[in-house]
């Protein structure tokens, strides 16, 4: 499979692989813009030349948008092979160029965000292990950062201390999220319509920067909704999901 590298130059015209719409949509324009801030810091958004979810996305571990400490490595934030283009080895194919680009660029190694088993919007730990990664620290209530170090003196990334708990002071759902995903410009809007709608305590926070986001309150800073200051989820939630999660709080 041929691979295409988004630069500012291209990056209008190209497909971004997790959202199959025109740049109007208001997913794939959040999506972009959001990109394009990104690529001056180092950014990588390396994608199969085809029309679906084959990509991995990386950023050096300073500017990345997680709350972690990693110095030198590189940060992958989504490494996605879908659809059609699952079991072709093209997850390892997208990887070992993510490999070879940041060995050239003299990083430590990788690390990527997974959990204890296969859950939506997480890598999956158990390519991750097949692929040599291994677990670094772990974070409440399913979180795991993995690594690869490219040495075997290189310092383990941790989790940074204020987001290991996943847990907040504030009372009634709060909602923690950026545009590195594409899907919370059309779905955050929509939950907020149902909160507003049925009286339900609600407040989102948009990250905007990599340091607003490297302070957030749990590792995954795409989507971490909150109930009286519990983690809930990292799943970007539909409607019907939200609703059903209101239902069980009787709310």
């Amino acid at each position: 499979m041929d691979l295409l590298r988004l630069t500012k130059e291209n990056l209008a015209a190209e497909h971004i692989c997790c959202a199959i719409s025109n740049n109007t949509d208001c997913q794939v324009a959040a999506k972009k813009r959001w990109l394009s801030d990104r690529l001056d810091e180092g950014l990588v958004f390396l994608k199969g030349n085809v029309r679906g979810k084959c990509f991995i996305e990386y950023i050096p571990a300073e500017y990345a948008w997680a709350p972690v400490t990693a110095d030198g490595y590189m940060y992958i934030n989504c490494l996605w092979v879908a659809g059609q283009y699952a079991g072709h080895g093209y997850a390892t194919q997208l990887l070992t160029a993510c490999i070879a680009d940041s060995k050239e660029k003299g990083k430590r190694g990788l690390v990527i965000l997974a959990s204890d088993k296969k859950r939506p919007f997480l890598a999956d730990p158990k390519f991750l292990r097949h692929a040599g990664f291994s677990a670094a620290d772990t974070a409440n209530p399913y979180y795991v950062l993995y690594y690869l170090p490219f040495d075997a003196s290189a310092p383990k990334p941790q989790f940074a201390a204020q987001a290991k708990q996943s847990h907040t002071e504030e009372q009634g759902f709060v909602l923690y999220y950026s545009h590195q995903c594409p899907f919370t410009a059309k779905y955050v809007p929509l939950i907020e319509k149902i909160a507003r709608e049925r009286n339900v305590a609600f407040r989102s926070v948009l990250f905007t920067s990599a340091a607003e986001a490297q302070n957030a309150p749990a590792p995954s800073t795409t989507y971490s909704l909150f109930y009286d200051g519990e983690f809930v989820t990292n799943e970007i939630l539909s409607e019907k999901k939200f609703t059903k999660i209101l239902s069980e709080r009787g709310l």
